[in-house]
């Protein structure tokens, strides 16, 4: 217990204080967050008389708006800084949840549903640079790591919250999650400082169109769109977890959404247990052997899935696919940081987002062809075919990146961040 203490005091001392807060805003937030997330579809079926398909076409155009946000969030992260924008999107938030609270007809919630994805999403791309900004590139996939704890920690709290107050009234839990917002925006405004690094004197100034333009250059980073490409195979298995693995459990193995429920509790319990500790080891090999490490237990669990009926193994399954999950993504998160040139963090973490958004579009529904008209298992088959090339991919990438990363020495802001000794030396 005391080695353990001794662990928590020597990590906390070894990351500035503003990362921290910047850790606590995010899981405030989280909290908030994860009170409407899982129930959002519940509510749109209670509330509007609807079925699942009209629900289900509400989150898609979510999920497409907020990838545009978050393209406009990049593009403005690097050009008016980190802080404005997450404060903006976290106000925005705030008021647009009260909004979606009391809309009572369905129609109206198209146009507010896109208004929310592109202007609250803004802000998730300022927060990955702010982590990369604040942190030297060592400590970057620790921090990555630690903030997934935080957001995990939040999935167990929110939803648990929620599903009390759900019965009571829907509309306060909107009102909590609006509530998280303000306060995650009132601490980033009074205690974390801007973090963007200033231009050097050379530098040009860009227009608000070259700005955007700069996507084009990050789209033009051979090795960084070979490694998106590769993620995106990655993660067109790894999205079943979240949406087809439920129903197959349900209809092809009778197993009931609490088991389903009781999974996936015991992947944010490990997350929160043992990330940090995984972070911290990976960090001593090479990035892409690792998320070629990360796909192999990806590979492993979920061809598992298609092998097994009993409770018990499916338990293992998911607890390989949480390893590969806590391997793989602060290394990749923080392999954007290290590709991107520091004047283009955000564009590089918005166009990263595509690693996401088209597996969350073309997954779920290839996956549910198969399961209509094939043998369902073919989806974890598949996913084991998919994952092989992944794994091939990330290697032979480390191959081709390995004198880049080695030799590659990262920019130093021209401005340095205020005067923070660490926790250890103010000890």
């Amino acid at each position: 217990m005391w080695n353990m203490l001794n662990r928590i005091r020597s990590t906390y001392r070894e990351f500035p204080s503003k990362f921290w807060t910047l850790v606590g805003a995010s899981f405030i937030d989280g909290v908030g967050s994860t009170m409407i997330f899982p129930f959002f579809a519940l509510y749109i079926t209670h509330k509007f008389d609807v079925g699942m398909t009209e629900a289900g076409l509400l989150l898609g155009i979510f999920s497409v708006a907020g990838f545009f946000g978050g393209l406009m969030g990049g593009a403005l992260t690097d050009r008016i800084g980190r802080k404005a924008l997450m404060l903006f999107g976290l106000i925005f938030s705030a008021v647009s949840s009260v909004s979606m609270g009391l809309v009572n007809v369905y129609v109206v919630f198209f146009p507010l549903v896109i208004a929310v994805g592109l202007l609250s999403d803004v802000a998730w791309p300022a927060q990955s640079a702010m982590i990369a900004d604040m942190l030297p590139e060592d400590q970057r996939p620790e921090g990555y790591g630690i903030l997934r704890v935080a957001r995990n920690v939040s999935w167990m709290v929110g939803p648990t919250v929620a599903g009390l107050l759900a019965a009571q009234s829907y509309l306060l839990l909107f009102i909590l999650d609006a509530i998280s917002s303000i306060i995650t925006a009132a601490i980033i405004y009074r205690l974390i400082p801007e973090t963007m690094p200033e231009r050097s004197p050379e530098a040009k100034s860009e227009s608000l169109a070259q700005t955007f333009r700069g996507y084009l250059k990050a789209l033009a980073d051979g090795s960084f769109v070979s490694f998106l490409f590769i993620s995106i195979i990655m993660n067109l298995v790894y999205i079943q977890l979240y949406s087809t693995f439920s129903v197959y459990l349900r209809d092809v193995h009778g197993i009931p959404t609490q088991g389903y429920g009781f999974l996936m509790s015991m992947n944010a319990t490990l997350v929160v247990l043992t990330q940090f500790s995984i972070t911290r080891w990976t960090k001593r090999y090479p990035a892409m052997i690792m998320l070629a490490l990360g796909s192999a237990f990806y590979l492993t669990g979920f061809t598992m899935f298609g092998f097994v009926s009993a409770y018990a193994f499916f338990a293992i399954g998911m607890l390989l696919v949480t390893v590969g999950e806590m391997i793989v993504m602060p290394v990749a998160q923080a392999l954007v940081a290290r590709l991107a040139p520091a004047d283009m963090r955000g564009r590089y973490m918005a166009t990263f987002s595509l690693a996401w958004t088209i597996p969350a579009a073309v997954g779920p529904m290839a996956a549910g062809v198969i399961l209509d008209n094939f043998n369902p298992d073919l989806v974890w088959y598949l996913s084991g075919i998919l994952e092989t090339f992944a794994v091939a991919g990330f290697l032979l990438l480390h191959l081709r990146l390995r004198m880049r990363l080695a030799s590659q020495s990262i920019p130093k802001p021209s401005r340095p961040l205020p005067a923070e000794p660490s926790h250890g030396d103010t000890g």
